[in-house]
């Protein structure tokens, strides 16, 4: 019998974001399984919303839906002037929608698939009825999403209560890192449904090893060079969100302590008050090394940057196996990342690790900024080995396939 999943949670596919990345992924190596039918909810207005009419291989129904990788796509339109309200809106009109086309098909044991735990208060009424209708509510769990420092007080305590409510009700609760499988049994074993645990089982993202598509002299990757006014193998990198959590002040403090004669190159989206205070607390506008080189949203020439980079830093300290980390210990030979449980899980002895303790980062700096190129291709090859062991895309969605017909 044919399985019909339906992903809920993702902005878009394809874009900045683990969500985004992994159900690109996901339908991409799906694609022409006959066994698996996805439909995947995107948003039609707002900050990451998708426009198919500019994404390669879509195939536009209406204006409310599209096919992209044979998964029939749904555009979810939203209220602008609701604020930090439209995520939990988005995820309850997507779902009201999943209900719709089971309905509306008469589909026979759907999943519905949830990213995120936003919705908790609200969530009781749609496992009931996706429940009479014969299906079941998986969940992704993310990270640790209250304690995320741009959240007010109160708006955390939403997070941790709506996180608590969506575990309890849920059929299955999918974890991408063993530490937050870990947290969800410590935190609410004995409080799902009839006192019982939650079910879990642990899947991480996935990456890739191979090579980009672009050689190191085209035009694209030069040309971006040039105007960010960089050199091959003569620049560390960061590739993230830029949130306080992902600890950019730390990094670049850092680096501006220490001796390197490379530039650090931070490729993220800039927010303008977070910038200000940067600049205030680190006056980091005066140090030419470092450079806010704006966003890229090209994976081929994403990918050419981290391979060409002389290391990578990975400062997260909130969530499970973080997408941007996979990527750069398949691409980047040498990954200098926060000491903290996900990322050690993650990465293992294939990379170089430090701590927030004032000194540290500079320290580890200036010694791997010593470092042989045959040491760097030592590091390049276990990372890349790392990555093929546990974290291959292949991999990943094989066992997703094996989830959805357990």
């Amino acid at each position: 019998m044919k399985k019909h999943v339906f992903l809920v949670g993702a902005k878009s596919l394809g874009a900045y974001g683990g969500y985004e990345t992994f159900i690109n992924k996901l339908t991409e190596y799906h694609k022409n399984n006959p066994k698996i039918k996805y439909y995947v909810a995107v948003k039609a207005n707002g900050s990451g919303a998708m426009n198919p009419n500019e994404t390669d291989e879509a195939k536009i129904i209406n204006d409310e839906e599209f096919v992209y990788h044979n998964a029939d796509c749904f555009r979810i339109s939203i209220p602008e002037k609701i604020g930090a309200a439209q995520a939990i809106y988005y995820d309850c009109k997507a779902l009201k929608k999943c209900i719709d086309i089971i309905e509306e098909k008469n589909l026979e044991e759907p999943i519905i698939y949830i990213m995120a735990c936003r919705i908790g208060p609200f969530f009781k009424k749609y496992v009931r009825k996706i429940h009479k209708l014969g299906g079941k509510i998986y969940l992704n769990p993310d990270g640790h999403e209250w304690k995320r420092a741009k959240w007010s007080l109160p708006i955390r305590k939403y997070w941790k209560e709506s996180e608590r409510l969506m575990v309890k009700y849920s059929d299955l609760i999918i974890c991408d890192s063993i530490n937050i499988e870990k947290y969800i049994h410590e935190s609410y074993d004995g409080k799902s449904l009839g006192g019982t645990n939650p079910v879990t089982t642990y899947i991480a993202y996935g990456a890739e090893t191979r090579r980009s598509k672009l050689s190191d002299d085209d035009l694209k990757f030069t040309n971006w060079l040039q105007q960010k006014k960089l050199n091959i193998r003569e620049y560390y990198l960061v590739v993230g969100r830029f949130v306080p959590e992902n600890n950019y002040e730390i990094m670049i403090r850092e680096f501006m302590k220490s001796k390197s004669n490379k530039n650090f190159a931070i490729i993220t989206n800039v927010n303008q008050k977070f910038l200000s205070e940067l600049e205030n607390n680190l006056h980091y506008s005066k140090d030419k090394r470092i450079r806010f080189v704006g966003t890229v949203y090209d994976q081929e020439l994403l990918m050419k940057i981290r391979e060409n980079a002389y290391a990578y830093f990975h400062g997260h300290e909130v969530g499970g196996t973080n997408p941007s980390l996979l990527e750069a210990l398949g691409s980047t030979k040498l990954n200098l990342l926060l000491d903290v449980g996900f990322n050690r899980e993650v990465a293992q002895e294939s990379a170089e690790y430090w701590t927030k303790e004032e000194g540290n980062l500079s320290h580890l700096i200036d010694k791997v900024d010593q470092y042989s190129e045959e040491k760097r291709d030592e590091m390049g090859q276990k990372a890349k080995n790392r990555i093929n062991s546990a974290y291959s895309w292949k991999y990943i969605c094989d066992r997703y396939e094996e989830e959805w017909f357990r």
